[in-house]
C-alpha cells in the first residue's frame, strides 16, 4: 500500500503524484524528483484557491518559487513546510532541466513529501488526522511498469480536471475567522513534523552550495576518499578526529579552501538546539589527526582549526536564536565569542578574514591623517564632516556596537561625509567590500555620479581608485568594493532570487552604510517607486529590516530626520549636526518669515448640509457623479483639501497670490510647490500656467512641470530641474521631498497639509542648500495651507507621530503591544473617533452586520461602552472583536470617493510670519528687549557692543545659536527691518545688536570690511604681491565676519599661503598681526553720517 493512500478520499491527484513518486523510486529515481516536486506545486496551488491572497503582489512574476514566498510571506505556511517546499522545488528543477537522477536522494525527498502530504491532510483536511508511520518502498514491491504507465494515465485524467476544481473553489465564500484559524492550525501541524537527521543534513549541504561550497552529504564523505583538492571549495562530511576523552570522532563537516582546514561544522537534528553545541565543534577543533596536519594552516592556543560553526538547517529566527541560524566562533582570539549568523560565510570571506589585521587596520586608521582629505584638491571635508566620521570610526575600533547613526541637517553634504569614510575604512583594510544602500533609484544614481565626479587623491575619484559596482550590477566580483544598490532590489536577490547561487552571502560587505534611514515614515506619504512592492508600510519597512540585519556587517544610517523606528535599530545618533547649527555655521541658507497667505476658505473650511447636491468622483474608478445628494453634513478643513474634498478656487486663489512673486522663465533661482496628490499636482500645473496666461500672457509651457512618480522617466525630469533653465517651477507630492540635490531651490510653496514632522523637514530641506550661481542668502516659504504655523514648533529630534490614518486593524494591533496604559489610552481613544466618524456611514443593513460582529450592540452603544470603561477593559474589549475589525476596515478603505467643491475663495491676507510678535515692528521690539535685558549678562553682548574687536569665531557662534533659540536670526530681522521701514539691507547680527544697543547705524558687513581695507591702505604702503594677498584677506573677511590667526591657518586659504606665520614673515615683514588687529578695530568704527 502507497504512504500518500490517505489523500485519496480528499485529493486523489495528489495521492496519484505520490504513488507515481513511489513507483519510480528504483527504476527511474529522475521522475520521484520531478514527481515530488510537482506534489508540492499542487499543495501550493489548492493553498491559493483555498485561502484569500492577493495575487496581485507576485503579478510580475507568478512562478511557483514566487508563490511559496508570498504563503511564507502571508504566514500561510510555517518555517519547515517553507523549507520543504523549496527542497521539493530545487530538485525537481535540477532533475527537469539537467537530469539529475540519484536514488539515495530520492528516497529523502520521497520522505519529504510525505511530511509535506501530512501537514496539508492536517490543516486543510481533518484536524485530527494521524498518520501512519512511513515506510520506506523497498525494489520487491515496485508494480510492473504498465502498472506505473496506468496511474501515469490515471494522474493525466486527473489533472485535466484541476483547474475547474480550484476555480471551484476560489469562488466559494471564504470566511475569515476560519481562515484564521486554519492558519494557526497549520502551525500546531508543523510542530508535529520533525526532519530525520538526513532531511537536515540535505538542508545544510543545500545552504552551503549557496554560499558557495561544493557540499553533498553522501558523495563528498571523507569514507567514500574525498581529500581536499587545489582550486576548489569542499565541505568533507564526516571528517575523522581523536581526543584524548573521546578518542576517535567524527566532525559532521570540514570546510577546506583548497588544501587549507579553515572551519569545522556541527549539524544537530533539524529540532535540537543549536547553542550549546559549539563545545562539542570545539573538542573536534583540537583533535586533528596527526595524518591530517599537513591541511592545518596554524595553531592559536590548542585550537588547529581558526572558525567552527554550528547549524541545525533552521533558518535564523530571532526570538528563538538558541535554536535556529548558524552560529560561529573565530577561534583565533581567546576573547572571541559565539555569535549567530543569518546565513553562511562564503570561502570568500573566510580567506579574507586569514589575510585581515583588525589590529593593524584600526592602528592604520586611527594614524590617517584628515589634512588631505579637507584640501581643496580633494573632497574638501569641513570641520563638523570630520568629526561625524571619527565618531563612526571610534564606534568600529572599540568594537562593541554593530552599528552607529549620523544624523546631519539636508545639505550638509552627508554623501561627501560618506565618501570620506568610505575612502578611509578601504584605503586602511578596515573594510574590504562596502555596501551603500538607498530607497530609491534616483538617490543611488546621485550617489554614484559623486563616487564617480569628485576628487579624491592625486586628482583621481573614487571609481578610478577602487572598483564600484552601480545600481545595474547585481552581481560582486572579489575586486569590488563599493557597491551601490536599493533597498528592493536587495530584497529580491535576498529572499525572491529564483537562483540560489546568486543569493548574497551573510559575509559579502564588512560595512552597510544605509542612506536616509528614516524610511518608514508613514504619515501623509504616498507610496514611493519602493512600497508599491510591498504589503502596507509595515510590509516594507519589515523587509528594509531584514535586508540591514541579514549581513554580518557594520551599520552606518544617515538621516537628517532620525524616526522612532531609526534609533531603535541603529541605536542613538553618535555624531548630531542640525539645520540652525549649520545656519549659524553659514553651511545652510535660512529661511525669511513664511508668506502666510490665507483666503477664506482657509479660515472657514468647506462645509455642506444633509441635503446638498454635490459632485463625487471616485479616485479608484474614475467616475464623476454629478448631482449626488449628501446623506448628512459633511466638513472639511484645509487638511483635508484635495484629499477628501477638491477645491480648485482655493488653489487658484493661492496660486494667484504666489504667482506674483515668480517668474518662471527670468527667475535664478527655482520653485518647488508641494501638492496633495497626484492630480492635484496636475491641477496646479493647468492653474498656474492659465494663471500666467491672463496676467502676463504666458510663459514658456516647460518652464512648469509636474515631477511625481506617474510620470514618464522621472529621474531624467529630476535632472532637468537640477541642471537645465527649465522647468523653473516643479510641482510634487513627494517624490522630491527626499535626500535630491537642487541647490537653486530658492522658493517652497505649500499646498499641501502634513502631519509628519519628518517628511516637514525633509521638505524644507530642499531650499537650504547655499548656491553661490544665484547668490543664494536665504529662501523662501510660501504657505497657503497653515503647515507652517502647525509644525514650527516640533523640534529636530522629536520622533514622528503616530500615523493619524491608522486602519482598525493597525490600531488594535496596536493595543495588543501596548504595555502602559496611557499608550492604551491613547489609541482607545483613536478607536473612539474613528468610529464616530464610520457610523454616520453605516446603513440599516450594515447597522445589523454590525450588531451580528459585535455582541448585538450598534455602534453608539459600542461607543458608550468603550467609554464607560477604564482603558484596560476597552483595550481588551476591542482586541476581541476581530472580525468587526476586518469588517469595517473591508467595508469602509476600498474605495475612497472625493467630494467635488464649487465653492468660490479668494485671497483675505498675506502676512509674514515672525517670532513673538505678528507685525515686523513687535519682532525688532521683542529684539530689542532681550538685547538691553542681555547686554550684562551674556559675555559676547557685551563683547559686541563695547569690545567687537575682541569677538571670536567661538563666541560668536554660541551667540548666534543662544539668540538662534530665542527666536532671532538674521533673515528674520532682515526681513522685520524691511517691512517696518521699506529700506533693502542685508546687515549681520552684530549691526543689528549694536543698532539697538548702542543706536549704531545699521549697515552691512561688505560695508564694514570695505571701510576697514580702504582705512588700512592709507595707512600702510603695500607692494603689488602684498595688495593681492590684501584682497584674499578682504575676501576671507566677507565670509567670515570674524577674521583672526586661526582663520588664516585653516582651509583654502592655508593651502595658498602656508598659514598665518609664513605669510607674516616672507610677505608682510612681521606685520601681518598688527594689520589684523586694526583691520578689526576699524571695522566697528562706526560710519560717519552725513
Amino acid at each position: 500500500m502507497s504512504n500518500f493512500t490517505f489523500l485519496k478520499e480528499k485529493w486523489p491527484i495528489l495521492e496519484n503524484l505520490g504513488r507515481l513518486a513511489e513507483r519510480n523510486l528504483y527504476i527511474d529515481s529522475n521522475t520521484t524528483f520531478i514527481k515530488c516536486g510537482m506534489f508540492g506545486e499542487i499543495v501550493v496551488q489548492y493553498m491559493f484557491s483555498m485561502e484569500d491572497i492577493d495575487t496581485t503582489l507576485i503579478a510580475h512574476d507568478n512562478s511557483h518559487n514566487n508563490r511559496i514566498k508570498l504563503l511564507k510571506r502571508e504566514d500561510l505556511i510555517p518555517e519547515d513546510i517553507d523549507n520543504i517546499l523549496h527542497m521539493l522545488r530545487i530538485k525537481r528543477n535540477d532533475a527537469a532541466h539537467n537530469g539529475f537522477e540519484n536514488v539515495e536522494k530520492a528516497k529523502v525527498q520521497l520522505e519529504l513529501t510525505f511530511k509535506l502530504a501530512v501537514w496539508f491532510m492536517q490543516t486543510y483536511g481533518e484536524w485530527s488526522f494521524e498518520p501512519k508511520a512511513f515506510v520506506m518502498p523497498d525494489g520487491n514491491e515496485n508494480e510492473h511498469e504498465d502498472n506505473v504507465n496506468d496511474v501515469a494515465k490515471e494522474y493525466e485524467e486527473k489533472y485535466k480536471a484541476l483547474e475547474d476544481e480550484l476555480n471551484a473553489l476560489k469562488d466559494q465564500e471564504k470566511d475569515k475567522e476560519e481562515l484564521e484559524k486554519r492558519r494557526e492550525q497549520g502551525k500546531r501541524a508543523s510542530r508535529r513534523i520533525e526532519l530525520s537527521e538526513a532531511e537536515t543534513r540535505r538542508i545544510i549541504d543545500d545552504q552551503l552550495k549557496s554560499a558557495g561550497w561544493e557540499a553533498d552529504t553522501n558523495n563528498i564523505r571523507y569514507s567514500k576518499g574525498i581529500r581536499p583538492q587545489k582550486g576548489k571549495n569542499l565541505a568533507i562530511a564526516e571528517w575523522p578526529t581523536y581526543s584524548e576523552e573521546k578518542g576517535n570522532g567524527k566532525v559532521d563537516y570540514a570546510l577546506f579552501i583548497g588544501e587549507k582546514l579553515v572551519g569545522f561544522i556541527e549539524a544537530k537534528k533539524y529540532s535540537k538546539d543549536v547553542a550549546g553545541t559549539m563545545i562539542e565543534a570545539k573538542n573536534y577543533a583540537v583533535g586533528v589527526k596527526e595524518e591530517h596536519e599537513a591541511y592545518v594552516i596554524s595553531k592559536w592556543n590548542d585550537y588547529k582549526v581558526p572558525f567552527l560553526f554550528a547549524a541545525n538547517g533552521r533558518k535564523y529566527i530571532k526570538e528563538i536564536e538558541d535554536k535556529s541560524g548558524v552560529h560561529f566562533l573565530d577561534c583565533r582570539n581567546a576573547r572571541n565569542n559565539d555569535k549567530v549568523l543569518q546565513g553562511w560565510y562564503s570561502p570568500e570571506k573566510l580567506e579574507a578574514m586569514l589575510e585581515e589585521n583588525i589590529e593593524e587596520a584600526n592602528k592604520s586608521l586611527d594614524e590617517l591623517s584628515f589634512e588631505f582629505l579637507k584640501s581643496e584638491n580633494s573632497i574638501g571635508l569641513r570641520d563638523y564632516q570630520v568629526e561625524a566620521i571619527k565618531a563612526v570610526e571610534k564606534v568600529i575600533t572599540e568594537g562593541k556596537e554593530k552599528s552607529a547613526l549620523i544624523t546631519m541637517a539636508t545639505g550638509t553634504g552627508k554623501t561627501r561625509t560618506v565618501l570620506g569614510l568610505i575612502y578611509r575604512l578601504i584605503k586602511t583594510n578596515r573594510c574590504k567590500r562596502i555596501l551603500f544602500l538607498v530607497d530609491r533609484t534616483s538617490l543611488g544614481n546621485q550617489a554614484f555620479d559623486t563616487f564617480t565626479e569628485v576628487k579624491i587623491e592625486d586628482l583621481k575619484t573614487l571609481n578610478q581608485i577602487y572598483n564600484i559596482n552601480g545600481l545595474d550590477d547585481k552581481l560582486i566580483d572579489k575586486e569590488t568594493k563599493i557597491h551601490v544598490a536599493t533597498v528592493q532590489a536587495m530584497v529580491k536577490r535576498i529572499m525572491y532570487n529564483e537562483d540560489e547561487t546568486n543569493v548574497p552571502s551573510v559575509g559579502d560587505y564588512d560595512c552597510i552604510i544605509i542612506d536616509e534611514a528614516h524610511r518608514g515614515y508613514t504619515l501623509d506619504k504616498e507610496m514611493t517607486e519602493v512600497e508599491v512592492e510591498w504589503r502596507d508600510d509595515r510590509d516594507f519597512l519589515s523587509k528594509y529590516k531584514k535586508v540591514i540585519e541579514y549581513f554580518d556587517a557594520f551599520k552606518v544610517a544617515l538621516t537628517a530626520t532620525p524616526a522612532l523606528h531609526t534609533t531603535m535599530i541603529f541605536g542613538d545618533p553618535v555624531y548630531n549636526y542640525s539645520y540652525r547649527a549649520a545656519v549659524i555655521d553659514g553651511y545652510l541658507v535660512d529661511h525669511e518669515p513664511p508668506h502666510l497667505i490665507e483666503t477664506e476658505l482657509t479660515r472657514d473650511g468647506v462645509h455642506y448640509n444633509k441635503g446638498d447636491k454635490v459632485a463625487k468622483y471616485n479616485k479608484f474608478t474614475g467616475e464623476l457623479i454629478n448631482g449626488a445628494e449628501l446623506e448628512d453634513n459633511m466638513d472639511f478643513e484645509i487638511d483635508q483639501f484635495n484629499k477628501k474634498v477638491i477645491v480648485e478656487a482655493h488653489t487658484r486663489a493661492a496660486l494667484e497670490e504666489v504667482a506674483k512673486y515668480i517668474d518662471p522663465e527670468n527667475d535664478k533661482g527655482k520653485t518647488l510647490i508641494f501638492a496633495a496628490s497626484d492630480a492635484h499636482a496636475d491641477m496646479i500645473v493647468r492653474l498656474l500656467k492659465d494663471i500666467y496666461k491672463e496676467t502676463i500672457g504666458g510663459v514658456d509651457d516647460n518652464s512648469i512641470l509636474k515631477i511625481t512618480g506617474s510620470i514618464k522617466d522621472p529621474d531624467l525630469a529630476i535632472k532637468k530641474f537640477k541642471n537645465e533653465n527649465y522647468p523653473n517651477v516643479a510641482v510634487t507630492v513627494d517624490l522630491l521631498s527626499t535626500g535630491i540635490d537642487v541647490p537653486r531651490i530658492d522658493k517652497i510653496v505649500f499646498l499641501r497639509r502634513v502631519k509628519s514632522r519628518i517628511l516637514y523637514e525633509q521638505m524644507l530641506g530642499r531650499a537650504t542648500r547655499l548656491c553661490d550661481d544665484i547668490q543664494k542668502t536665504h529662501f523662501e516659504i510660501f504657505d497657503c495651507v497653515r503647515l507652517y504655523e502647525a509644525l514650527k514648533d516640533m523640534t529636530n529630534m522629536k520622533p514622528v507621530a503616530a500615523n493619524g490614518i491608522a486602519s482598525f486593524k493597525i490600531l488594535k494591533e496596536t493595543l495588543e503591544r501596548a504595555e502602559s496604559i496611557e499608550e492604551k489610552e491613547a489609541v482607545v481613544n483613536k478607536v473612539i473617533a474613528k468610529l464616530q466618524r464610520k457610523k454616520k456611514l453605516i446603513d440599516e443593513n450594515e447597522r445589523l452586520i454590525f450588531k451580528s460582529l459585535c455582541n448585538d450592540k450598534t455602534p453608539e452603544e459600542f461607543i458608550k461602552e468603550l467609554r464607560g470603561v477604564d482603558a484596560e477593559k476597552a483595550s481588551k474589549e476591542i482586541i476581541s472583536h476581530n472580525s468587526l475589525v476586518e469588517y469595517l476596515d473591508e467595508k469602509y478603505t476600498n474605495e475612497e470617493i472625493i467630494i467635488v467643491s464649487d465653492k468660490k475663495d479668494r485671497v483675505i491676507s498675506h502676512t509674514r510670519g515672525y517670532g513673538k510678535g505678528k507685525k515686523p515692528e513687535d519682532y525688532i521690539g521683542e529684539f530689542k528687549k532681550y538685547i538691553e535685558e542681555n547686554k550684562n549678562t551674556i559675555q559676547a553682548l557685551e563683547v559686541v557692543c563695547t569690545r567687537p574687536q575682541d569677538l571670536t569665531k567661538q563666541s560668536l557662534k554660541q551667540l548666534r545659536a543662544r539668540l538662534d533659540d530665542k527666536g532671532f536670526n538674521e533673515e528674520y530681522l532682515n526681513t522685520a527691518w524691511k517691512d517696518l521701514n521699506n529700506e533693502e539691507i542685508v546687515a549681520d547680527i552684530i549691526a543689528f545688536i549694536r543698532q539697538q544697543a548702542l543706536g549704531s547705524p545699521l549697515e552691512s558687513n561688505e560695508e564694514r570690511v570695505k571701510r576697514a581695507i580702504s582705512k588700512i591702505k592709507k595707512e600702510y604702503y603695500f607692494t603689488k604681491p602684498q595688495e593681492n594677498w590684501l584682497i584674499r584677506i578682504e575676501k576671507v573677511m566677507l565670509k567670515e565676519v570674524v577674521i583672526d590667526k586661526e582663520t588664516l591657518n585653516t582651509g583654502s586659504f592655508k593651502a595658498q599661503s602656508g598659514g598665518f606665520d609664513r605669510l607674516n614673515e616672507k610677505m608682510f615683514n612681521g606685520n601681518l598681526e598688527d594689520i589684523i588687529n586694526k583691520l578689526k578695530t576699524y571695522m566697528f568704527e562706526d560710519k560717519e553720517i552725513s
